[in-house]
């Protein structure tokens, strides 16, 4: 990516509950930075690509803490505008053994949420940019934010700048605001020419169901999203089996329209965080179809997708260093 990779999408603050236990459990709450994709922005960032990250925050000192660690980790944050409100929020009760992780929101009535489409210049924000990058979280959250996705996927198409869209289907979010997701996904996705989502999206996006398992099933699904979205030209997914909250197994593929590629499973244990794996996996294959092939953009992302689940908090920080220990096998310490 020779320009800068733009990020579009809201900056969260997440509260979770300390070690395993639930929230309201303990009197304390572990603080950490997020948002989807602030965190591919932040994944881009540590491999060393030039990243812009495009949001809205209120003018108080949690959306200045949250900028800052952005900016920390390499994020230009030029493209982050004041507007009144409040931060966004959410709740993480992390899961143990047999119990699932559950999330709770409170994003209501953010400032990103509440943020006119017109107050982001696309033609200045995306000046010189490699790609942009939105998700479906960002039209869940009301109808500006809606309108400013579309804003910035048109703005991105007649400027010739490359979209890539990670479906991340929040069925809360959607269900709290009461509309049908499916034109509107759809609409952002007929920009994209990368989508990241698997045959459940794809069947959400077309309103139909793909027969049979595994690899028959990706591929249909793959195939009817390139028939249905011509601009679309990879669709990048994983696979997980979740035996506990401590133990899956992940597995990536990358479709084209000619052919796909799909890496063995890999066994992810020991789990620290697994929110935040798949926008390591998203910015994983990113920096790989920027320095090869689509077999080994899928092998960086399955690599930094894993690597991710080590690691407290919602975005990648590992280097390519990393990422080649990692696929080398080394888990000794590296002196």
């Amino acid at each position: 990516m020779a320009g800068a990779f733009v990020g579009f999408g809201e900056l969260l603050i997440r509260l979770s509950a300390p070690g395993r236990s639930l929230l309201m459990q303990t009197p304390a709450l572990d603080v950490h930075v997020g948002g989807a994709e602030a965190n591919v922005a932040v994944g881009l960032a540590r491999l060393g690509h030039a990243t812009k990250m495009v949001s809205a925050v209120p003018d108080n000192a949690l959306a200045a803490g949250a900028v800052a660690q952005l900016r920390a980790s390499g994020v230009d944050t030029g493209g982050i505008i004041t507007r009144p409100g409040r931060m966004g929020l959410y709740f993480l009760s992390p899961g143990a053994g047999m119990r699932a992780s559950e999330v709770v929101y409170d994003r209501a009535g953010s400032s990103f949420a509440t943020t006119p489409a017109a107050s982001f210049d696309w033609p200045r924000l995306l000046a010189g940019a490699s790609r942009l990058h939105l998700s479906g979280i960002t039209p869940a959250l009301g109808p500006e934010t809606e309108a400013a996705a579309i804003a910035a996927a048109e703005a991105a198409t007649a400027l010739g700048v490359p979209l890539s869209f990670d479906g991340n289907f929040r069925g809360q979010l959607w269900a709290a605001r009461g509309v049908d997701p499916r034109p509107i996904l759809a609409r952002l996705v007929s920009h994209a020419d990368i989508l990241f989502g698997n045959h459940r999206d794809v069947a959400l996006l077309l309103d139909r169901e793909f027969a049979g398992t595994g690899n028959a099933r990706h591929r249909a699904a793959a195939e009817a999203a390139f028939a249905a979205f011509p601009r679309l030209r990879i669709i990048a997914s994983t696979a997980r089996d979740a035996q506990d909250a401590d133990r899956h197994s992940l597995s990536a593929r990358i479709d084209r329209r000619d052919h796909h590629v799909e890496t063995e499973a890999m066994l992810v244990s020991g789990i620290v965080d697994r929110i935040g794996a798949g926008d390591a996996f998203a910015a994983g294959v990113l920096h790989g179809l920027a320095h090869g092939t689509p077999g080994e953009a899928a092998r960086i992302g399955l690599a930094l997708a894993c690597l991710k689940h080590t690691l407290p908090g919602d975005a990648s920080l590992f280097t390519q260093r990393d990422i080649d220990a990692f696929l080398a096998g080394t888990v000794d310490v590296r002196r």
